[in-house]
């Protein structure tokens, strides 16, 4: 669904959030988010990010990736749909995401063991980074 579908008009904050989000090779959180707009002069506050970012995961433009401790990042649904799950490093919060057949497999075989239908899943798996590992970065 797309925002003018939804009933909203182009421009404004979600117009600027998706164009940001778009830019990203990754996962931000609503700060990052704002920080970001502000930087390019993008006149949004951070109370309009983080209403853009209710509205449009919502409307599943967005998913959200659960840090841990309240801590959220955000990313845009790709267009076609491709699934993947994201690891967390607990320390810094680098978020990357990956792909396994694997997992999607053994996933697949819990749902027919399972009395329900399974529509969706998310997997987030959270730890230490490389480089956290090697610098020695505290938590």
């Amino acid at each position: 669904m797309t925002l003018s579908e939804a009933g909203y008009r182009a421009g404004g904050a979600r117009s600027a959030v998706i164009d940001e989000l778009a830019a990203q090779d990754g996962c931000v959180t609503a700060e990052e988010l704002a920080g970001r707009l502000m930087a390019k002069d993008r006149r949004v506050s951070t109370a309009s990010v983080y209403r853009a970012l209710a509205v449009l995961t919502e409307l599943g433009l967005l998913h959200k990736v659960s840090l841990g401790e309240g801590r959220t990042r955000f990313e845009l649904v790709s267009a076609g749909g491709e699934h993947h799950h994201h690891l967390v490093c607990d320390r810094c919060g680098r978020t990357v995401t990956f792909e396994d057949d694997d997992l999607e497999g053994a996933i697949r075989k819990l749902s027919e063991r399972m009395p329900y239908e399974i529509d969706a899943h998310e997997v987030t798996l959270h730890g230490t980074c490389s480089a956290c590992s090697a610098g020695g970065v505290s938590a």
